[in-house]
């Protein structure tokens, strides 16, 4: 076996410099031994210097790191402390100072009002879908799809609502972002896709009270954003609602209201889709305790033929990009013509490739089969 004549001998190290003896049993080793590294610490390369701030003591076990000021943009890694992450979030507001919590902020454009006689893609008025693009998807950019305070707005499975998204646009070949947006978080204005799930009373009146705060949501709108509200998500986005026996605030975005019913809506939800959307028949499950009144300027989503929805008559509502309904299951897991209509306002185009619906066509027929129409 040949010898590597650089490899240090017994009390020498590489390069000639002395280790000293060995210490003996019990006593500290000599100061020109190497301390061991602090546990944590990176290690420089064998044979390279050590990065600058290497030897500088991390901070000591259980304190804390200083944190950035609320609202400042976290770094990314290697970048310094203040310089946000390049890409998505990158839109005008981001990382800006946000009010303190309660406090007024001027409002978004247009919120308070009726809905503009135009918006973007094409101009569409009440009851009539955007004006979609011709061709179908490139896969060239990427849909942002925003779940809306998960912490508040999160029942019977509200969350699979975006995966059900996400994963359609994959198989279509589009990417495919998504984004959870706590309630102590600013709401970013440029994604695609708003979901907002359903929830108890107090969450729901909490969530639209920062919501009219931070404004985002109205910016989103005002921009063509999508919206998809389920159950209390839905009435949070009318004038008004009631949470706990009070008669709360809503985001305006469209023309509802909603107060109490004398019974709960409980159980079985289907109906006949307004045509215009060119959708299959509605399913999900209801649990709820309020009733819907929809204006002159928004249309039923549906005509029930089992449950109660809006109050017994229509279920849900639509307007533009926004579109709202009591139905659970989650919504796009029995509605994938759902997911697959909020895709194609997101992207503008009029159709997608199709995908492989056998499982849920099956859970979609279970369901019908399971349920007793209205009487007549």
């Amino acid at each position: 076996m040949s010898i590597n004549p650089e490899w240090s001998t017994p009390g020498q190290a590489a390069g000639g410099q002395s280790w000293g003896e060995p210490p003996v049993h019990g006593q500290q080793p000599p100061v020109q031994w190497q301390q061991p590294p602090v546990y944590g610490q990176q290690q420089p390369a064998y044979g390279q210097q050590p990065q600058p701030g290497y030897e500088q003591q991390p901070p000591a076990y259980g304190q804390p790191q200083q944190p950035p000021a609320y609202g400042q943009p976290q770094p990314g890694y290697g970048q310094e402390p203040g310089q946000p992450q390049p890409g998505y979030g990158q839109q005008p507001g981001y990382g800006e100072q946000q009010p303190a919590y309660g406090q007024p902020v001027a409002p978004a454009p247009g919120f308070g009002q009726q809905p503009p006689a135009a918006y973007p893609q094409g101009g569409f008025g009440p009851g009539s879908a955007p004006a979609p693009q011709q061709g179908t998807p490139s896969g060239d950019s990427v849909v942002r799809i925003v779940w809306i305070y998960p912490d508040l707005l999160s029942t019977y499975g509200d969350r699979g609502n975006m995966l059900i998204l996400a994963k359609r646009a994959r198989q279509r070949g589009i990417a495919v972002e998504t984004i959870e947006v706590r309630s102590d978080q600013p709401l970013p204005s440029q994604a695609d896709i708003y979901l907002i799930g359903g929830g108890e009373d107090g969450p729901q009146a909490l969530a639209a009270q920062r919501l009219r705060v931070d404004g985002g949501l109205h910016r989103a709108v005002n921009q063509g954003s999508a919206v998809l509200a389920i159950c209390a998500g839905y009435q949070l986005l009318g004038t008004s609602f009631f949470a706990k026996g009070a008669k709360c605030q809503g985001l305006e975005l469209i023309d509802i209201y909603s107060d109490r019913g004398e019974t709960r809506a409980v159980g079985e939800l289907a109906g006949e889709v307004d045509p215009r959307l060119g959708l299959p028949r509605l399913t999900g499950f209801e649990n709820h305790g309020g009733r819907t009144h929809l204006g002159p300027t928004v249309s039923p989503l549906a005509r029930v033929s089992v449950g109660i929805g809006n109050d017994g008559q229509t279920e849900g509502a639509w307007r533009g990009k926004i579109l709202g309904t009591y139905s659970h299951g989650p919504a796009l897991a029995r509605n994938p013509a759902i997911a697959d209509l909020m895709l194609r306002w997101a992207t503008g185009y009029d159709t997608l490739p199709p995908v492989d619906d056998t499982w849920s066509e099956a859970l979609r027929n279970e369901r019908f089969a399971a349920t007793r129409p209205n009487p007549a």
